[in-house]
């Protein structure tokens, strides 16, 4: 898989600004109502997306009655599938599997029935690159109306199966193209520096026939807003202007990563960006690492708290992640993590901790990380308030915070949180560039990027893929 790196996208090049972020916990998803017919032989549907959990996940589907649908989807072994309930319509998939949670990809589904040619009738393009169907390998009859496109009564669905089968992770630029076939090239293009496959400005394609549509989720207040001069718009269902994203396919941004497992039990949700452990060590590790720059992070306690005193919630960065794989065991004794306990105002460097270094923290607090990998220290704050190193939250940044030196014997730095009591849940929320919770307030660091309750420190960025290209 080619993966959209941080550099990928020169002065001048497309920016695609939002996402939109669906849980499959909350049944998100998106429904055309009304839809009118369109054509059932000839069409291209194309999705930018990210994917936070592995599994069968819907991408869309479209149906002719209760009982009768066309689907495209990734199913239980995470191998991408079209299929259908009814013989003669197709039934694809592929022999590789999709397990990358922490990368964007770009799926081009483009049908034309009518084509003689049987592997010309329904193609599927992956990254820019057209891919042969090698599993299950029927493709449709031809001249075939297939169940899309259908119209009446049942209705598509972004995101959902009609038996409440929901997608977990980002899309964007989501295109539906009525009675053309098209390739991948009408929706990207290979970067000449990078090799890498990018989106390109899809507004000036031919938005014809009766059920085009395109889905770029700008519109906070209304996510299904078709923007192809259609007026093709899907409601919203469960999703809310906090599931619109700044994490998209031309800045990638990290999430807490489900394929990094403790010892304890960990559930993931709200696109990764929140964990919650049950038993003792359970915890995680972001998805993306740095090895220079400065760069600014928040992480908020909710839920349940640690009984202070009886256990200990944990928010650290991690230089040797193979270390902790597998335990968390209160990172403190775990070598190369630094951070802070919740519960007796005490700090961990290395395998060693000591006393008085901040005050206590819990539920409902947002703790800031500023990391400075220039330097190699890190600092943390309670409330925009920064540890003073003698016991208390009573710093400004531009005071004399306290920091935690890092070790140089280790290249790469990853945000880690944990929990290490079986009494109580360990409830976190990451916020690198786009919070799964509301804020009250709306900070950006210099750039513009992310969407912060406590400024950024002057000099750090949030940790995205562009500024990564730019100070990483």
């Amino acid at each position: 898989m080619l993966i959209v790196g941080g550099n990928q996208s020169a002065a001048g090049s497309y920016e695609v600004a939002n996402s939109c972020r669906f849980n499959d916990g909350s049944s998100d998803y998106l429904q055309w109502n009304s839809s009118p017919a369109g054509n059932r032989q000839k069409f291209t549907f194309s999705v930018w997306l990210k994917r936070t959990s592995l599994g069968t996940s819907m991408i869309a589907s479209s149906s002719f009655s209760s009982s009768d649908e066309g689907y495209f989807f990734f199913d239980s072994n995470d191998k991408l599938t079209w299929q259908t309930s009814t013989t003669g319509m197709g039934d694809l998939k592929t022999k590789r599997v999709f397990k990358d949670l922490s990368a964007w990809m770009h799926i081009v589904l483009s049908v034309d029935t009518t084509q003689s040619t049987s592997t010309s009738r329904m193609r599927l393009y992956i990254n820019g690159s057209e891919y042969t169907w090698d599993e299950n390998t029927t493709q449709p009859d031809q001249n075939k109306e297939i169940y899309w496109n259908v119209g009446g009564t049942y209705y598509p669905y972004i995101g959902r199966r009609s038996d409440g089968n929901y997608f977990d992770g980002y899309m964007a630029e989501i295109v539906h193209i009525d009675d053309q076939q098209l390739d991948a090239t009408s929706f990207g293009e290979f970067d000449e520096d990078t090799g890498i496959w990018k989106p390109t400005d899809v507004s000036g394609l031919t938005f014809g026939g009766n059920t085009s549509y395109y889905l770029d989720f700008e519109d906070s207040s209304s996510l299904g807003n078709d923007v192809s001069g259609n007026n093709n718009d899907f409601t919203a269902n469960n999703l809310t202007s906090i599931d619109q994203s700044t994490d998209t396919c031309t800045n990638n941004a990290p999430t807490f990563n489900p394929n990094f497992l403790s010892d304890g039990t960990t559930a993931f949700s709200e696109g990764n960006l929140k964990l919650v452990s049950s038993g003792t060590n359970g915890g995680g590790l972001s998805t993306i690492g740095v090895s220079s720059g400065k760069w600014y992070i928040e992480v908020k306690q909710t839920g349940a708290n640690e009984p202070l005193g009886n256990g200990e919630m944990l928010i650290c960065v991690v230089g040797d992640p193979a270390a902790t794989k597998g335990t968390i065991d209160n990172y403190e004794g775990r070598a190369f993590a630094y951070g802070i306990r919740n519960h007796n105002g005490t700090k961990f460097e290395n395998t060693s901790g000591s006393t008085s270094w901040h005050g206590n923290w819990g539920a409902g607090d947002i703790i800031s990380i500023a990391l400075d990998m220039d330097s190699n220290n890190v600092y943390f704050a309670k409330n925009g308030q920064y540890a003073n190193g003698s016991g208390s939250w009573n710093q400004a940044f531009t005071g004399s915070p306290a920091a935690i030196s890092l070790s140089t014997d280790k290249t790469f730095y990853f945000i880690g949180v944990g929990h290490a009591h079986s009494s109580a849940t360990g409830t976190f929320e990451l916020n690198a560039v786009s919070p799964s919770f509301t804020i009250s307030s709306g900070n950006s660091d210099e750039n513009g990027y992310g969407n912060f309750e406590y400024s950024v420190p002057s000099g750090y960025y949030a940790l995205n893929t562009k500024n990564l290209a730019e100070y990483g």
